[in-house]
């Protein structure tokens, strides 16, 4: 098996050279399940075709192991490639479907046999080798396309959108699938998807893309829990985060407040340490909070917000109540499922200021005190 090192990669296309992906560049560790993830047109897909050699690198390098493959085709890269649409063979069985770059490769009868059946065992088709791609249903020909994958060993295993054509509950249970295969094969694999949640319960890392550049490249729960800016904070997490414009002022004694149109939230020590850092006292910032980050009065004591209500989504478990506070979008907080409430009724909400994020107004990214 082996890791990818990508050096500043570009893509440019047409006589105006418009940039498509803009300076990637990341090292990928052997054996780490790597999700590209933004919304379409941010360029992920253009990036795992380099990789493959299915289209041109403008500028850059890649590596696969040690060895420089930006001039290899395809075939000699030694990577597998899944695709959205399966890709198979209608006239040919699952057996032969699933046997047939082996078979190129002019491999001995007895050994594809072998390979093909193992491949089988492994996605739990065994039973399917002799039918055709018809008489399959979606998630069981995308097995037949990662079988086609598996047998060739590859060093590294691309995916691109592999479960976008498959209805709901497939594509909980092949995410699943995806897992375990990673597991058992211990393969280097590169997933792409637009679906964040597809990129949160398998990624180790995620690389979240936006008009051809990396916005930031992190674990799920770090991307989840400090996100480098709005459009990340906003791009992953469903419902999507509250995002609050408002004024960062101080009291004569020097303690911060967040101001916005209708209430004053009071700022903690930490936040107020990064704010005082980056000279936004008197200034605006965007602060994020997440749904599950509101609470009911009760819950919390301080500070309280008097919201009205205005929509309810029962998600199984939660309800995610939409409230008016006042400002231009509806804030979303997380309830217990059963909870109920009736339409225009007047709540008194807490947000835990705590976990509270600050954003600059402008550029969007968020405030640390490591960044400048």
């Amino acid at each position: 098996m082996a890791g990818i090192v990508i050096n500043h990669l570009y893509k440019r296309y047409g006589k105006d050279k418009q940039v498509v992906v803009n300076d990637f560049h990341l090292e990928i560790k052997d054996r780490e399940f790597l999700v590209f993830v933004g919304p379409s047109g941010c360029g992920k897909s253009t990036t795992l075709r380099m990789i493959a050699g299915l289209e041109d690198i403008t500028e850059g390098e890649v590596y696969i192991g040690d060895q420089l493959v930006n001039h290899l085709p395809p075939k000699d890269r030694d990577i597998a490639m899944v695709f959205q649409n399966y890709a198979l063979y209608p006239n040919m069985s699952v057996f032969e479907n699933i046997a047939f770059g082996l078979r190129l490769r002019k491999q001995p009868r007895h050994e594809i046999d072998l390979a093909v059946r193992k491949a089988a065992k492994i996605l739990e088709i065994e039973a399917y080798l002799h039918r055709k791609p018809k008489e399959l249903s979606g998630g069981q020909r995308q097995r037949v396309a990662l079988g086609r994958a598996i047998v060739r060993n590859p060093k590294v295993f691309l995916m691109d959108e592999p479960l976008s054509n498959l209805d709901a509950k497939l594509r909980v249970q092949m995410r699943m699938e995806l897992i375990k295969l990673h597991k058992s094969l211990a393969a280097t694999f590169i997933y792409v998807t637009h679906d964040q949640v597809e990129a949160m319960t398998m990624a180790d890392r995620i690389v979240v893309m936006k008009d051809g550049v990396v916005q930031q490249i992190d674990t799920p729960e770090a991307v989840y829990a400090t996100p480098s800016n709005t459009f990340v904070a906003s791009f992953i997490g469903s419902p999507q985060i509250n995002l609050i414009q408002g004024k960062v002022i101080a009291d004569k004694a020097g303690r911060l407040t967040f101001q916005t149109k209708r209430y004053n939230l009071p700022i903690g020590q930490e936040a107020s340490d990064i704010l005082r850092k980056h000279n936004k006292i008197d200034r605006r910032v965007t602060l994020g909070l997440r749904p599950e980050h509101i609470a009911l009065e009760g819950l919390y004591t301080e500070p309280v917000i008097t919201a009205t209500f205005h929509i309810s989504e029962l998600m199984g478990a939660d309800r995610f109540l939409h409230l008016d506070i006042g400002e231009e979008k509806l804030l979303v907080m997380r309830v217990d499922a059963y909870y109920k409430t009736n339409d225009q009724e007047k709540l008194r909400i807490v947000p835990d200021m705590s976990k509270a994020l600050y954003f600059e107004a402008d550029s969007g990214e968020r405030l640390t005190l490591n960044n400048p």
